[in-house]
């Protein structure tokens, strides 16, 4: 009896110093993040691993590449000296901010549309990238605009992003089938699982010019501008990175990086 009692008491105190220790360590708020970095002498970024132009992994060099991928590389050699202190993550539009709340991600560079409702859990950059919303549908299909989305036509949106809340908006009659990334969305416009997919025009034209029997309709019916997401109340990191995005387009350098992947 008296060693379980013992046993009992010795948990009780690791718990209560556990606890101890837990209200003793600085929470993610109040953490200064651009401190972190310079401290770590790395940054940690959350970037699509699917996303043609943007963020796609190349396997056979086992690396992720596109523009988001040199944007972040470049603030991150004015930030620490060298490219190479920039880590990658792969975040979807699911979870990117619950990775960035949690601490495991420093920034958001995912094609991430700025929005009202974003801003409420997030802080942005200036715009870094200005897309809008379209449709991608097979050559031939009678669909030739979002007024065309009707009689029960099935679009595929990804879960998390604000291209399935659009839609709703824009094609009320239309059913919106939402699932986790790109890549699953686009495998089922060509099994047949939906009519369209819509997400930004950027990432489409990257999914065109890989299958010539695709195609982009209707022009764009939203404006997406991108930014670069932080936790809230990292103003010292966010004038950092808007001051770095300037000099980029100042010296020309985000030119080249733009012209390298979006060629038309």
């Amino acid at each position: 009896m008296k060693k379980v009692y013992r046993g009992l008491l010795m948990t009780m105190m690791l718990s209560f110093l556990f606890l101890l220790g837990a209200c003793g360590a600085k929470s993610i708020s109040e953490t200064n993040v651009l401190d972190k970095i310079k401290e770590q002498d790395k940054m940690v970024w959350g970037v699509k691993y699917d996303t043609k132009l943007f963020g796609l992994m190349n396997i056979e060099k086992r690396e992720v590449e596109g523009f988001d991928i040199d944007i972040a590389k470049e603030i991150t050699k004015r930030l620490l000296g060298d490219e190479k202190k920039a880590d990658f993550v792969e975040v979807t539009s699911k979870t990117r901010i619950p990775l960035l709340k949690n601490g495991n991600i420093d920034a958001i560079i995912a094609t991430m549309t700025i929005s009202d409702e974003r801003k409420k859990q997030v802080d942005f950059s200036d715009v870094y990238f200005d897309a809008g919303q379209s449709l991608l549908v097979k050559k031939g299909s009678d669909i030739k605009s979002v007024d065309d989305l009707k009689d029960g036509k099935i679009v595929l949106a990804v879960k998390g992003s604000t291209s399935a809340t659009n839609v709703r908006e824009k094609a009320p009659e239309a059913k919106v089938l939402e699932l986790e990334n790109y890549a699953e969305a686009f495998t089922a416009l060509q099994s047949g699982q939906g009519d369209a997919m819509t997400t930004d025009n950027s990432i489409l034209l990257g999914m065109a010019s890989e299958n010539p029997d695709y195609e982009l309709v209707g022009g764009n019916f939203t404006e997406e501008p991108y930014g670069i997401a932080f936790n809230k109340g990292q103003t010292e990191l966010v004038e950092e990175v808007n001051s770095i995005l300037s000099d980029m387009k100042k010296d020309g350098t985000y030119e080249k990086i733009y012209k390298k992947w979006i060629k038309d």
